[in-house]
């Protein structure tokens, strides 16, 4: 998948990746109590948990690419994705709490058999933010979030390619951590941190946690009339 999104295949890139993120990918152990008046973080105040300033500027500019703010629909800056990824570097999936994460550990091996790395995933941010910001400065004499977005683009598709590699981390790892998670924030209820105000959800016609639409079901050439719900209550 490239990291640049042409606005032609923006709205079908989105539906799609809605479609491949597991449900049980995020979210496990969330507690259901926050209110939905309470409103989202406003990102541009937002204090990171995990991240230091560099790296969440990182953060920040690596979502602006994957899904941007120029296309019809709304981007991850806008729906508040690097927040997501802060707090699950906090949560369960940063921690690899419930993961086997016992040796051998053999990365050529088919995905088949599972993560393959010593490395929790908030560990894979960090070591591969530092490498690749390292390798931006030495390539470009520039931060990644430095660059102007061409090149941030064309380094993302090198670390998803595996063009760039590092010593102490697999780029192509941390790239797949980094789009998963974007790709999840955007998507997920909005009490995971991300999906502000269930913008993506409004964009794809997507009705999220409201369970009075079985009338609709097969209605497939018609757009479903009402917004979506949050786990909270929200509506759009």
């Amino acid at each position: 998948m490239s990291a640049k999104l042409d606005n032609a295949s923006r709205r079908g890139f989105i539906k799609g990746s809605l479609m491949m993120i597991p449900a049980v990918t995020v979210g496990s152990g969330v507690s259901l109590t926050a209110k939905a008046d309470e409103p989202p973080a406003n990102l541009a105040d937002y204090q990171p948990t995990y991240f230091t300033d560099d790296e969440w500027r990182f953060v920040m500019a690596a979502c602006d690419r994957l899904i941007p703010s120029d296309g019809d629909g709304p981007g991850a800056l806008e729906t508040n994705v690097p927040i997501f990824i802060d707090k699950q570097m906090e949560g369960k999936f940063g921690h690899a709490a419930d993961w086997y994460m016992k040796p051998p550990f053999h990365p050529d091996v088919s995905p088949l058999f599972g993560y393959q790395s010593p490395l929790t995933p908030r560990e894979v941010y960090r070591k591969g933010i530092e490498a690749t910001q390292e390798y931006c400065q030495a390539q470009h004499g520039k931060s990644f979030a430095a660059l102007d977005h061409d090149l941030q683009t064309q380094v993302l598709t090198q670390l998803e390619k595996g063009d760039i590699t590092f010593d102490d981390v697999s780029a192509t790892q941390f790239f797949a951590f980094l789009l998963q998670n974007t790709k999840e924030g955007y998507f997920a209820d909005p009490i995971h941190g991300g999906n502000k105000h269930m913008a993506s959800w409004k964009f794809i016609g997507f009705p999220g946690a409201r369970a009075s639409y079985l009338a609709w079901v097969d209605q497939r050439d018609k757009a479903y009339p009402l917004g979506p719900v949050s786990l909270t209550g929200e509506r759009g």
